[in-house]
């Protein structure tokens, strides 16, 4: 049994930390360990018994427990001594790419190696992961560590060089990137430094059995903050909500609030999650329960629809994810120190960054950056839009433009948007662009159409100029990276300016989903 299966709600979790401690009164026995979660938000006190397996035993009130390592770690003096396990690689950082994708990104890179992959705790919540020729004499490959807590320790283990790679489920902050490169860590925003390995949506989920499935992005804010209480103020069943939340400081709360409350903190009094398994199982145990994962850790809670305050809704699915396209959006990222990359690292990145790793990543349940189609019909979610939104007549007829010839194309995930007031590519187009470039390279004779749209700051005219060129500029781009290997495609560039927006224009996070170039596909005719 593992710590999530043993210890399904918080509350009880306390309860046992609580009645544990009541029995140790006064000064700290010398057997007595404190196993602390990941995020520190959860604390278990008893008499160490022992270590066997990968699991820490230990004595309490209310009997034996036994607890997973890879969950927590250990405190105390009575902490068996596990001393520096040797390895070639150390990975530090966020623990939702640490539990959730290392382990099957390790077994991957194993296999791209023809090698075997033995998998273990390391004792304290690490993971060993040990490579080994499958092949002649079973020759060791190299020995890799993943130590797991949030996505700030990933830059605090770089700047300490007590890690070659940190794990973030954010972008670097500009104080995190000085500090590193103050101490000559190099340019942290560069892409021999910077890796995008995968983006990550956060569902909101419910119970499957919750007769709500869309929620409005005030409602959702409005649940958050305690202004609603009850089901039946959504139009569902008359229920106390039941909020799940994650603690302070973690990624994952930190996107929820930045997005649902423009970065400001949530209502207090609400149950708090130690991880994205234990938010998934709260909701899937309670029919009145709320709660945010990861999109690869739904576990069977029922995923919800989100409208935004202009009235544009949002479902949880890869495509949306790829295109980066629902609200509560985010990236996975992996950085190196540009003066301690030894080449096993560099292997390891060079692996998690290709399309050899997609496989892997979306076995994990995450969403690797692969390009899939997806077709635009007459009467899917984009084009009602279309057809029933108000504009003027120059708005009208280029909505009536667009539309006859975007049902004739599929769209491509790939879409490029731009650093914030430049014309530069984001950190993710520099990677899209060799992923498209290889995708198209299979597609001799096939038609593409890389389509711009702005936001609405500025004149319409003006937008729908600039819509043109940045999509000819992509194309520009394509072009110089291909070389001759797109000789047998037939590509173009046009623009529709600011209409059909993707996000609300009167938000910066918004505006920004709106500035992009769309890739439009149209397969080869086969004879």
């Amino acid at each position: 049994m593992n710590f999530i299966q043993a210890f399904g709600r918080r509350a009880a979790i306390g309860a046992i930390a609580l009645a544990a401690t009541s029995t140790l009164p006064g000064t700290v026995l010398a057997d007595q360990v404190t196993l602390i979660s990941a995020d520190g938000t959860v604390n278990l006190v008893g008499d160490f018994i022992d270590f066997k397996e990968d699991h820490y035993r230990i004595r309490t009130a209310l009997g034996d427990l036994r607890i997973a390592a890879s969950r927590v770690r250990c405190e105390g003096e009575a902490c068996p001594s596990f001393g520096t396990v040797a390895a070639d690689v150390r990975f530090a950082g966020s623990d939702t790419i640490g539990v959730g994708l290392m382990p099957l990104l390790l077994t991957g890179f194993a296999a791209e190696k023809d090698a075997d992959a033995s998998i273990r705790s390391g004792g304290n919540g690490d993971i060993v992961a040990e490579l080994v020729a499958d092949s002649g004499y079973g020759d060791p490959i190299g020995s890799y560590v993943v130590s797991s807590s949030s996505s700030s320790e990933a830059f605090a283990a770089l700047l300490q060089n007590n890690a070659q790679i940190g794990m973030a489920s954010r972008r670097i902050l500009p104080a995190e990137a000085r500090a590193l490169t103050g101490a000559g860590a190099g340019d942290m925003e560069s892409a021999d430094q910077e890796h995008i390995v995968a983006v990550d949506s956060l569902v909101v989920i419910t119970h499957p059995s919750n007769p709500v499935s869309t929620l409005t992005m005030d409602q959702l804010r409005a649940i958050y903050s305690g202004r609603i209480t009850n089901w039946a103020q959504l139009g569902g069943r008359s229920a106390p909500i039941k909020v799940v939340n994650r603690a302070q400081g973690t990624a994952s709360r930190s996107v929820f609030e930045n997005v649902v409350f423009g970065g400001r903190s949530a209502s207090a009094g609400q149950v708090i999650a130690t991880d994205n398994n234990e938010m998934a199982s709260l909701v899937n145990e309670d029919p009145n329960a709320i709660g945010f994962v990861g999109f690869a850790f739904q576990r069977g809670a029922k995923p919800v629809t989100l409208v935004s305050e202009c009235g544009i809704a949002a479902t949880p699915d890869a495509f949306a994810a790829k295109t980066e396209e629902y609200p509560l959006q985010r990236r996975l990222y992996l950085y190196n120190r540009a003066d301690n990359l030894s080449p096993p690292a560099r292997d390891f990145l060079q692996f998690a960054m290709s399309e050899d790793a997609d496989g892997v990543i979306a076995k994990s349940g995450f969403i690797d950056l692969g390009v899939v189609r997806k077709p635009q019909a007459i009467d899917g979610q984009r084009a009602r839009a279309l057809l029933t939104a108000r504009a003027d007549a120059e708005g009208g007829g280029l909505m009536r433009a667009m539309l006859s010839q975007m049902i004739t194309y599929d769209r491509l995930s790939t879409t490029f948007r731009f650093r914030t007031g430049s014309s530069r590519l984001d950190e993710r187009g520099q990677i899209d662009l060799k992923r498209l470039v290889s995708y198209l390279g299979k597609q001799n004779g096939a038609e593409v159409i890389f389509v711009g749209f702005t936001d609405d700051v500025g004149a319409f005219d003006g937008n729908l100029n600039l819509s043109v060129a940045r999509a000819s500029s992509v194309l520009d781009e394509v072009r110089r990276l291909a070389g001759g290997q797109l000789d047998g495609v037939r590509m173009s560039a046009t623009g529709y300016g600011e209409i059909a927006p993707t996000g609300c224009n009167e938000s910066d996070l918004g505006r920004a989903t709106n500035r992009r170039v769309e890739v439009w596909f149209k397969a080869p005719e086969r004879g």
